[in-house]
């Protein structure tokens, strides 16, 4: 692959939308259609940026037994999504930060403890440069609804059995898909 250049298409509220030119190893010219929450991308280098964009909440309950899943209107699918809570990282925090404050803000839990925070990993590679960090811990408390009156959260504590039965629907997001049947598995 030869990168050629990119060209800001337009730039929105939280993504930015480019068309980056490439030519393939048999010379083909190529343009792909990407977004970014970068709003100044002019080179490969501001695309390949190493920067965590967003943080993605693995939690469970304190004894361990229940997976903490969202059910979220999502206009892009144009309804409800399960997933993992999940948020975007404000400028000066820490991934452990924005992870207490995305959890408080979509479900009113406490963070009670973070065992891990996976290495940067990309959130939908066929679309975006965008960046998330999985922070996996454990949460208590009394559930409520989302600080945000943009959100349409309904969170909740899922039991094995009932992660097994919303594995049968199609509306999980692939991350999450992925680790609930991992999760039921072991």
């Amino acid at each position: 692959m030869k990168f050629k250049g990119i060209k800001k298409v337009h730039e929105g509220r939280f993504i930015t939308s480019y068309n980056a030119e490439y030519e393939t190893e048999l010379g083909n010219r190529k343009i792909y259609e990407m977004i970014s929450r970068d709003k100044s991308i002019t080179s490969l280098e501001d695309i390949q940026r190493e920067k965590c964009d967003a943080v993605v909440l693995i939690i469970t309950s304190p004894d361990g037994s229940k997976l903490l899943l969202n059910k979220e209107f999502r206009m892009a699918v144009g309804g409800i999504a399960v997933n993992f809570p999940a948020g975007l990282i404000d400028e000066g925090e820490t991934a452990e930060t924005a992870a207490a404050r995305e959890l408080w803000e979509e479900t009113g839990l406490k963070l009670v403890s973070i065992e891990e925070v996976l290495p940067l990993s990309l959130s939908a590679v066929g679309i975006t440069n965008e960046k998330s960090c999985c922070v996996i811990g454990t949460a208590d408390g009394e559930f409520a609804p989302s600080t945000s009156d943009e959100e349409e959260i309904e969170a909740r504590w899922y039991t094995k059995d009932e992660v097994k039965e919303l594995l049968k629907c199609n509306n999980l997001s692939a991350r999450t898909q992925a680790y609930c049947y991992w999760w039921v598995k072991s």
